[in-house]
């Protein structure tokens, strides 16, 4: 489980930006506290702010560290980059300070694997800049524990591997490179340790709804044995009929081409007033908010049965807000979420800022200054201009709409239209 996600100096966020989903010692929805040793996390983050206030960078930032671990074994050395068909992800630091376009990023971790049956929790994190890696830390701390101890650090020509087996720290030594992450190359040799914490982020799951490629490219997935096992299929109907009771199945059809690849025919039956008779429809002619519920399935049943992460951009774009809801109360209630799978997403939909469904510190705000730096702040420690902390009897909705949160957009008449 994810404790806290903290990053610096990437896109629009410059500074030190943290985004922690440890429970606070506010009183409402206690039940859904999910206690891991040591360890009280909750269960999902909402991110508001205006548009282009950075909301979607927090994400972006997660996914980036996300790739780097996963892939950075691929990344420079003895590999001509022009030939290897892995591309390292370009490194975007925030550009509008001259100072700071050229300084390093850096992504950093805290999180419980449910790998490690100890419920030890790990802190992970590294530093790039446009040569590479600058810095790079693993530690962990035992249940009881207070403190962190190191498993390996690095620092230019600082590594000490002391927590790693003495046999591997040569490995180690003798195939690490600039690009490269010592927890990527660790993996790739089967190092245990090191492909425990790289296998928590190849769990994680993304999805972005407002970016037209990725969308394209969900709305393109089948669940994982969907095509031939009619369970499954089942289950997707199950899924469906909580929002769209007309879908009561799917006609699958696997058609192989002459190069013999699969394609799966997917075709929704709904029911035909006054008859027994079903009508078929091309799935991809279904409404746009059936197709992304569609899309969403593969990520969500993923993360509700392994107990990862989430991560949704724009989770309310063409779905209805008691839709959303519904999506949301899987996460927040222990009973559809015995796994302890935790939800992270971004919206505009204000509806679902509210005291009967969030707690204060689950509600997250972006909010861009004049220089077009952002800022990541929780509810729960929000201050108002009395100098007091939101109470959590407020409208939240009502008070965020008026402008007392911040993170709203600065509203002008769009007179450029009007006549001369």
């Amino acid at each position: 489980m994810l404790i806290q996600f903290r990053f610096k100096n990437f896109k629009s966020f410059k500074d030190d930006t943290i985004l922690d989903l440890s429970a606070t010692k506010i009183t409402e929805y206690s039940d859904r506290i999910i206690q891991v040793g040591a360890e009280k996390i909750l269960p999902t983050a909402a991110i508001y702010g205006a548009n282009a206030s950075g909301k979607s960078n927090v994400i972006e930032a997660f996914r980036y560290m996300t790739t780097y671990v996963m892939e950075s074994f691929a990344y420079g050395g003895e590999i001509d980059d022009k030939k290897s068909k892995t591309r390292k992800p370009k490194l975007t630091p925030f550009l509008f300070d001259a100072a700071s376009k050229d300084a390093e990023s850096s992504f950093e971790v805290y999180f419980i694997t449910s790998e490690d049956n100890s419920c030890k929790s790990y802190n992970y994190g590294f530093a790039l800049n446009k040569n590479g890696v600058v810095e790079e830390w693993l530690n962990y701390k035992a249940k009881t524990a207070r403190e962190y101890k190191s498993i390996f650090y690095r620092n230019g020509n600082e590594l000490d591997l002391s927590g790693l087996p003495e046999k591997m720290q040569n490995i180690i030594k003798v195939s690490l490179y600039d690009e490269a992450l010592i927890v990527s190359l660790g993996a790739k040799q089967r190092i245990s340790k090191l492909k425990m914490i790289r296998d928590w982020f190849y769990n994680v799951n993304f999805a972005n709804f407002g970016n037209p490629v990725e969308n394209a490219f969900l709305s393109s997935l089948i669940p994982k044995g969907f095509a031939y096992d009619k369970n499954i299929q089942e289950k997707v109907i199950e899924y469906f009929t909580a929002f769209d009771p007309s879908i009561i199945g799917f006609n699958v059809e696997v058609i192989k081409s002459d190069d013999d690849v699969e394609h799966v025919k997917i075709d929704a039956l709904h029911h035909v007033t006054g008859s027994d008779d079903t009508a078929s429809i091309p799935l991809q002619d279904e409404s746009d908010g059936t197709l992304k519920m569609f899309a969403l399935y593969p990520a969500l049943q993923d993360t509700l049965n392994t107990g990862s992460i989430l991560f949704v951009d724009e989770l309310n774009a063409r779905l209805h807000p008691l839709l959303v809801r519904s999506f949301l109360i899987m996460f927040l209630n222990p009973k559809t979420n015995p796994n302890h799978a935790q939800l992270v997403f971004t919206t505009h939909d204000s509806w679902q800022l509210s005291n009967n469904l969030l707690r204060r510190d689950e509600i997250w705000f972006t909010e861009k200054d004049s220089s077009g730096v952002s800022s990541l702040y929780s509810l729960a420690d929000f201050i108002d201009n009395d100098g007091t902390k939101i109470r959590k009897d407020e409208s939240y909705e009502k008070n965020y709409l008026l402008g007392k949160y911040g993170a709203i957009p600065t509203l002008k008449y769009f007179d450029m239209f009007k006549g001369e």
